[in-house]
């Protein structure tokens, strides 16, 4: 089983009072696509969780850029020791390649290239946190639009909102276009900041991007394009930890250059989360940071230009849930 963190699941040793056995504190994580199924361990009853949804893909040629996946928290859920319990993990979505979606709106095709949706369910209740819309299309008004915390939760937040395609009237860099950043994760009780880009259409005025609030990920900036070959597309958006609340993750710098990536342009992982990815290559975006940050947008030609990744989703479980609660109550590593 792909898991991470499997810790503190072994029979207690010893008794608390009138003779219940006392679970040990422990975890599991889950951070690969997948449904599983989790069994509470011997004399665990209640757990706390944390859910965060997929990062969108970012969409090729001067389109915009993926929106971070959300993020939600749930305490006291009751379980019963040696009974099964069903946990999703949302994969991340892809970017688009050249010549996909270039005249569609953010999110409207769907698997593979939105953020999917993680959760945990009791069989009673169900927490979860919907992923990132993919971009869209170069022609397309609209920014991409960042999950949310759904089901039944205690707190969240919502992703941030991938950069709109390509903008112009950049300061500093007349005459240029540029690429758009990726949303950032949602935080414990804040949203991602969004993506750099244009605001309304392709082509108008520049938005800067933003931080993220309540522990969430940094929105990404992008790179001055000429709108040809040769050039780099916008950064990933930043991801959100599963060890509990932490410091908001920074927004990315604007990079005028469009020499080379520069590591500050993308988006700051927020509670603890990962960095979003600068582009690899030319004309590409780059891929959101773990959790839950959105792909950025590609640049370049029509024929090479391809989007980036977003970040994938993620669950974590602990116990014991009466103790051990989001958004930062005994929430980090054991």
């Amino acid at each position: 089983m792909p898991t991470i963190i499997t810790r503190g699941a072994g029979s207690a040793r010893g008794f608390g009072f009138g003779g219940i056995v006392a679970a040990p504190p422990g975890q599991q994580a889950f951070t690969l696509a997948a449904t599983y199924s989790w069994v509470a361990p011997a004399n665990v009853t209640s757990v706390s969780v944390v859910v965060v949804g997929g990062g969108g893909g970012g969409n090729n040629y001067l389109g915009s850029a993926g929106a971070g996946g959300g993020l939600a928290y749930k305490n006291n859920i009751t379980v019963v020791p040696g009974t099964s319990y069903t946990v999703i993990v949302g994969a991340n979505g892809l970017g688009l390649p050249s010549g996909t979606g270039q005249n569609t709106a953010p999110g409207s095709l769907g698997a593979p290239y939105n953020g999917e949706t993680s959760s945990f369910s009791n069989g009673v209740i169900t927490t979860s946190a919907t992923g990132g819309q993919h971009g869209g299309g170069y022609s397309t008004s609209t920014r991409p639009a960042g999950g949310v915390a759904s089901g039944t939760n205690d707190g969240g937040g919502g992703g941030g909102s991938g950069g709109g395609p390509a903008s112009a009237n950049v300061p500093g860099a007349t005459g240029t276009r540029m690429a758009s950043g990726g949303g950032g994760a949602g935080g414990y009780s804040g949203s991602g900041g969004n993506g750099a880009g244009s605001s309304t259409t392709i082509g108008g005025p520049y938005s800067e991007p933003t931080a993220g609030s309540g522990g969430g990920g940094g929105g990404s900036a992008g790179m001055a394009t000429n709108n040809f070959a040769g050039f780099y597309g916008g950064g990933g958006g930043g991801g959100v930890g599963i060890l509990g609340s932490g410091s908001n993750g920074a927004a990315g710098t604007t990079d005028l250059t469009a020499a080379s990536p520069d590591p500050t342009m993308v988006g700051q992982g927020g509670s603890g989360g990962a960095n979003g990815f600068v582009p690899a290559t030319t004309q590409v975006g780059g891929f959101g940071g773990p959790y839950g940050g959105g792909g950025g947008g590609g640049s370049g030609s029509n024929v090479a230009a391809t989007g980036g990744a977003g970040g994938g989703g993620a669950v974590r479980i602990i116990w014991p849930g009466t103790t051990r609660q989001f958004p930062s109550t005994g929430t980090g590593d054991l």
